[in-house]
């Protein structure tokens, strides 16, 4: 199945980086790229996107407020959208997440978080940058530790969860353990098994609210 992308930036430049690094994803297809806010919200309305990559200043209406008009209660097949910004504001991340974004994902972060995160909102799941999730997950009460939980993942998976929740890509987490990639994908996969979590930024939280990472 093919994922039907919309672009929305008001820098020609950064729409132009991101609809090269998408076409070469064989299941990733750029329908339309927006410029502002008002304009992705009538292309959307015109080109049925799967996901909205959306920026958030831009001029006449800014990605937060168009985020709230494509996910508004009472649309019809509402787009999946991840907001995608050189801005990591508590207030942007907040604002993002709590109207209906599914990801949220800095420019710097790279191509393979990018696509990562296309990928996850067109599955029903959300994807936010290691870097964010860490600093919002720090802000968290304290931890209180939960020793059944623990003793259900085995001590390579708890390796895994400690890097995620520290921070770490996929493949950062490969060099770090000396595994492949696809065997960090498949302990993330049983860890969500386990807990039960949704995506790695319920397994990050999991980890932080059980202390793991002070042991």
């Amino acid at each position: 199945m093919t994922i039907r992308v919309l672009i929305a930036d008001d820098q020609a430049m950064i729409r132009t980086g991101i609809a090269m690094i998408l076409a070469a994803e064989d299941d990733i297809e750029v329908v339309g790229e927006a410029v502002d806010g008002v304009h992705v919200v009538e292309m959307a309305a015109r080109c049925r996107p799967d996901v909205v990559l959306m920026d958030i200043r831009m001029p006449r209406m800014d990605g937060l407020d168009a985020l709230r008009r494509l996910t508004r209660p009472g649309t019809v097949d509402p787009p999946k959208v991840v907001v995608v910004t050189t801005f990591d504001s508590d207030e942007y991340v907040y604002r993002a997440l709590h109207g209906g974004a599914c990801g949220f994902v800095l420019k710097d972060s790279g191509a393979t978080l990018l696509i990562e995160a296309i990928r996850a909102a067109a599955s029903g799941a959300a994807l936010v940058s290691p870097a964010i999730t860490v600093k919002l997950l720090r802000r968290l009460s304290s931890p209180t530790p939960s020793a059944a939980a623990t003793a259900e993942l085995s001590a390579r998976e708890l390796d895994v969860v400690r890097l995620v929740a520290d921070g770490m890509t996929n493949a950062e987490i490969a060099s770090e353990l000396f595994i492949s990639v696809g065997t960090v994908k498949t302990h993330l996969g049983n860890v969500q098994s386990k807990l039960p979590a949704r995506n790695r930024v319920e397994i990050a939280m999991w980890a932080w609210r059980s202390g793991l990472l002070g042991r």
